[in-house]
């Protein structure tokens, strides 16, 4: 079993119990594990309509996470995927409805709505007024004859519940609820399917690909899109989502269908905020999970054209930790550097070999990105390739305002950009390094000997030494051997790189947090990194990537 869980058959049971028990006793359950298992609000006193929700496990926090005052008053829980038992939700309706009847919040799939039907045909029976919607949000399928309820159900729980909490009858209740479903429409995306406990995980989403439009079961959508990042991702959406939003403000929701991560899910909403309905969208909910589907690496879009007094209720403050609350959409505010920081931009000069030069480094550690990731995974995290890569890009772009032609300034310019576009330890040792070489190359020292100034402030702060497994057992043997020229410091570089794959106690970088095993057999990325680029500049063409004059091609290395 590839998931924190103890069994498929005790999984629902012992979730509840897991959030009942941190709930701070705010919630409670009814007996009849494992057949009926229905959460309560602990304090409900049946004074008020109540909101019953629920359906088949694995869309946590929906719905036992939205039992509290203001939203639900009960959830029904069946199996994973599953509708709960006719007598499961009957129990649940028995256990809270009072005098003011009771609304039965339903997602439009055959079982829930047949199960929370009969069951509320029994109520009745007993005398219970009980009302019944059904949520059909779901626009992914345009020709299906009943449109599946997904998160938008959530704008439903919470204008209902904070009607009812505000002492509303039922019939008032039920007539917002259906105003709700009749204006908010959802569409999902995923680049993966959920794992259900117990199953093997259906692969049918290609790498490269994303499904539009699948449930929240894993239901197949209306197609597989070639995918080239969020931006195509959210535009997807947005292009059918158009077609069901006038030019009313609309609240927007983004749910997170369970394994997406945090990073992707704010680069969703910067993709939303700023594509073809920008414009429509006054407030926000989320980004959350709120209604997932497992671990399914995807999210969804809902959008509903909030009056004034429905956004009154959607904003009203409630105990629940799984509700991320409705925040209003305001421009990105951006404050000055505080002064001593605003970059002193160098004068930019011209001088094409130099920029050929850069050019051409830079485009080797572009295109080495996957390579040197591949190998970082094996002793870190997996981003030196995509670190240097973007770093390189920005250098690329920042060439039209460097001073290619001031080798001094160059260095000091290069150490200051790549401080402000480089992540990590990295970018922090290089802007170092780059701007202890330009100190060095003012003070007369040639370029050979200045960029050794430099590697020896980068290892006198950085704290790396020959043999740590790091760009020093590359970069060191490199510089020692460029007075004799480029191939025989890219000699001297391979050496030393194909040296880090044999040394299994690393002392500096992320390496050293890595055990032996791990490490054996694979070089170090920061050290293949200076490997390749010496071996590149080697094989340019003037005597082994130098001119005769003793110049590197834009940089002179030798006095």
């Amino acid at each position: 079993m590839s998931q924190f869980l103890n069994s498929k058959e005790n999984a629902v049971t012992e979730a509840i119990d897991g959030l009942l028990a941190a709930s701070g006793g705010a919630l409670s359950r009814l007996d009849g594990y494992p057949h009926i298992r229905v959460v309560v609000r602990s304090d409900w006193d049946r004074s008020k309509v109540a909101i019953v929700s629920g359906g088949g496990s694995g869309h946590e926090p929906a719905h036992a996470g939205f039992v509290g005052k203001g939203m639900l008053t009960a959830a029904v829980c069946g199996d994973v995927f599953a509708s709960p038992s006719v007598d499961a939700i009957l129990a649940g309706i028995l256990a809270v409805t009072g005098p003011a009847g009771c609304l039965l919040i339903v997602k439009n799939y055959t079982g829930d709505r047949l199960n929370f039907g009969l069951a509320a045909e029994r109520a009745r029976a007993f005398g219970l007024n009980v009302s019944m919607v059904i949520v059909d949000d779901d626009i992914a399928l345009p020709d299906l004859p009943q449109s599946r309820g997904v998160a938008g159900t959530l704008f439903v729980h919470k204008i209902a519940g904070a009607l009812a909490e505000s002492g509303a009858d039922l019939d008032a209740v039920t007539k917002a609820a259906r105003r709700v479903i009749e204006n908010t429409s959802s569409i999902g995306m995923s680049l993966d399917t959920c794992t259900v406990p117990g199953s093997p995980k259906e692969n049918r989403i290609p790498d490269g690909h994303a499904e539009l439009g699948l449930g929240i079961h894993g239901e197949a959508g209306v197609e597989q899109v070639e995918y080239s990042g969020a931006k195509g991702a959210v535009a997807a959406m947005v292009e059918r989502l158009a077609q069901s939003m006038d030019d009313r403000s609309h609240v927007v929701l983004v749910n997170n269908l369970g394994g997406t991560s945090v990073l992707e899910m704010s680069v969703v909403v910067h993709e939303l905020l700023q594509s073809a309905v920008a414009g429509k969208i006054s407030h926000i909910i989320g980004p959350a999970p709120m209604m997932t589907s497992l671990d399914m690496q995807g999210f969804s879009i809902s959008v509903f054209p909030a009056g004034k007094a429905e956004l009154e209720l959607l904003s009203k403050p409630v105990e629940l930790a799984a509700w991320p609350g409705v925040t209003a959409v305001k421009p990105v505010a951006v404050l000055s550097l505080p002064d001593g920081l605003t970059p002193i931009a160098p004068l930019a000069s011209r001088h094409e070999p130099t920029r050929q030069f850069l050019t051409d480094c830079c485009n080797l550690l572009i295109a080495a990105e996957r390579d040197l990731n591949a190998l970082d995974a094996k002793s870190g995290d997996g981003d030196t390739g995509s670190t240097l890569a973007g770093a390189a890009r920005a250098l690329i772009e920042a060439l039209d305002r460097l001073p290619l032609s001031d080798h001094t300034q160059l260095f000091r310019a290069m150490g200051q950009e790549l401080s402000q576009t480089m992540g990590g330890s990295s970018g922090v040792l290089l802007a170092i390094f780059f701007a202890a070489a330009g100190d060095g190359a003012s003070s007369g020292l040639t370029i050979r000997e200045a960029l050794k100034a430099g590697l020896s402030r980068m290892q006198e702060i950085g704290g790396a030494r020959l043999g740590d497994r790091t760009m020093v057992d590359a970069l060191s043997p490199a510089l020692d051997a460029l007075d004799v020229g480029f191939t025989a410091a890219a000699e001297a570089a391979r050496a030393g790189a194909d040296l880090t794959a044999t040394l299994v106690h690393a002392k500096a970088g992320r390496a050293a947090y890595i055990n032996a095993k791990q490490l054996e057999g694979h070089t170090d990325p920061g050290a293949e990194a200076v490997a390749r680029l010496f071996e590149f500049l080697a094989l340019r063409p003037d005597g082994a990537g130098e001119r005769p004059d003793g110049q590197a091609i834009g940089l002179r290395v030798t006095g």
